[in-house]
């Protein structure tokens, strides 16, 4: 995952105005105060501790990304896939015999699948101030660990109600789980390096659906005085609880206090994330902040795209797999042919964040993955069910799969316009908000009464899509309003309109280079001031 970069010269012509960064910032007296009594970022703290700062080079920068990499992602990656799982269990309990023995009438299904979301969604105020205050691998360790022990605590659940309570304490336990991600990922990876990382965690849906169905179907085949899907919420919940414990021991809580980093590596960690101009961490709760951010345009937009992928994300999810046992196929079959779901979902998202990465652009993106999806509910809207149409059937299915890509696009999207270390927690939550307003709206609008068709949940699912395109329309010429009135408010501050968006750009890329060799100091730096994005005035917005 890590990024490589060739070092080159610009030439005299070639040299541009830039934003304040690493190489060239004096570090603050000691007691400095922070522009408009904004607190020090703990990394600026560190600095001062330490008494100097350091120069970040194509090489330093490519060994440390190594390092993070290598100790974040397998831990990350693992608990997401972890989560995925655990809320799949559900689906895959319905196709062996679930909704039978616990007697599930009408919506009962459809709410055992959206109450999790139902949960999250109140949760996230609390979840954003905790995440200002708390080290965030502590917290994430005790919330896979009480997760696991909900979803262990389903296998002796035989009714709506105790399925239901079950659900309801998962869903708790999970709902911190995404924003401490996003709030990892902007705490440790710099903008050009995010979309790959949140896709990357995110990409474990696809991973799931792949081996999550094959491995479900074998547990529920083992002989044993519990029910299949019984032995497949206890095995998957203790899998959980055990995996808890890695999350303890090896997830640190931020740069500066990791202990796989020494002291030179740390100072090169800061400073990687210095040119993003959004802070580390500082551990102290703004109103301001919560104020700008209800103000913000920008978070209805990221609240509205968010709420609309998660309709059909929440719909497909709890019935992605009574769908294919629509078109007439067996329970094995079912669960075969889900897995080129996942590997689908797997390359949608993958290749959406290379491209996001290549092109510098998430909204286009957005809406790119938009189109097959469109396509796929048309074909299955269109498409007679019966065995001689199960190729197209399966076809239009796939083609939907796409749609996973777009979820992380709209978190990184989202993490990359957001400064301000309460700005960016409260921007989170309004995500998750509208993720899980979506995936409780989501299975509702599919019912086991409107099988095999499921028409009226495929419609909703083909109004969303087609909305999303309009969303990502209107948020990026909103983008390029706030652009515009930060070049005139750094103009009115005597700085140069245009500056480069370094945090956009591979490390050692002729304009960073040029800069760092000519050896030009720069007196006031915003980067690590907890400032919001609409604060900072050298912030960029991305599109």
């Amino acid at each position: 995952m890590s990024e490589s970069a060739n070092p080159t010269k610009a030439t005299q012509d070639e040299r541009i105005e830039f934003a304040p960064d690493a190489s060239s910032q004096s570090v603050p007296a000691q007691g400095e105060p922070q522009r408009n009594g904004q607190k020090k970022d703990k990394a600026l703290e560190l600095i001062e501790d330490i008494g100097h700062s350091t120069i970040l080079t194509p090489e330093n920068n490519k060994r440390v990304l190594r390092k993070i990499d290598l100790r974040l992602l397998p831990i990350l990656l693992g608990i997401y896939f972890l989560q995925q799982l655990d809320k799949s269990t559900l689906s895959y309990g319905s196709v062996f015999g679930l909704i039978k023995d616990a007697n599930l009438k009408g919506q009962e299904y459809s709410w055992l699948g959206s109450s999790i979301y139902l949960v999250q969604l109140v949760a996230q105020p609390v979840v954003a101030y905790t995440l200002v205050k708390i080290r965030l691998g502590k917290f994430l360790a005790v919330m896979v660990f009480f997760w696991g022990i909900s979803l262990a605590c389903m296998t002796a659940a035989k009714t709506f109600g105790g399925l239901l309570a079950c659900r309801i304490f998962l869903g708790l336990f999970e709902a911190g789980i995404p924003p401490a991600f996003i709030a990892i990922t902007q705490m440790w990876y710099r903008r050009r390096e995010q979309p790959m990382r949140l896709s990357s965690w995110y990409a474990m849906n696809g991973v799931v659906n792949m081996f999550g169905s094959l491995l479900a179907f074998g547990l529920g085949h083992i002989n044993s005085s519990l029910a299949p899907y019984q032995i497949i919420f206890l095995f998957f919940g203790c899998l959980t609880v055990a995996f808890s414990f890695a999350v303890l021991f090896y997830l640190p809580d931020s740069p500066m206090q990791s202990k796989f980093l020494n002291e030179e590596d740390k100072l090169l960690a800061i400073e990687r994330l210095r040119m993003n101009q959004q802070g580390i961490e500082t551990h102290e709760w703004k109103w301001a902040h919560v104020k700008e951010a209800f103000l913000d345009p920008k978070s209805f937009f990221w609240f509205a795209l968010m709420f609309s992928i998660s309709i059909p994300s929440g719909g497909i999810t709890t019935f992605g797999p009574l769908i294919i046992e629509s078109f007439g196929f067996d329970q094995l079959n079912t669960m075969l042919f889900n897995m080129p779901f996942g590997a689908i979902q797997l390359v949608a998202t993958l290749g959406g964040a290379w491209l996001a990465t290549r092109y510098k652009t998430k909204g286009a993106v957005v809406a790119l993955l938009c189109l097959p999806a469109i396509a796929g509910c048309v074909m299955l809207l269109q498409i007679p069910r019966g065995d001689s149409h199960k190729g197209p059937l399966l076809a239009g299915y796939y083609i939907i799969s796409v749609y996973p890509g777009i979820t992380p696009m709209i978190y990184s999207w989202a993490a990359g316009n957001t400064a301000g270390e309460t700005k960016k927690k409260v921007i989170n939550g309004i995500l998750l908000v509208g993720q899980c307003a979506g995936n409780v709206v989501g299975p509702n609008l599919y019912t086991t009464d409107e099988a095999p068709g499921y028409r009226r949940g495929l419609l909703s699912n083909l109004a969303m899509f087609c909305v999303l395109v309009v969303l990502v329309a209107l948020n990026m010429l909103y983008i390029t309003y706030l652009n515009k009135q930060h070049e005139k408010r750094r103009v009115a501050m005597g700085k140069s309109a245009k500056i480069v968006d370094r945090s956009m750009q591979a490390v050692g890329e002729p304009e960073e280079m040029d800069k760092g060799e000519a050896g030009e100091t720069m007196n006031e730096d915003n980067s690590f001031k907890d400032l919001t994005d609409f604060e900072n005035e050298d912030f960029v917005f991305v599109y």
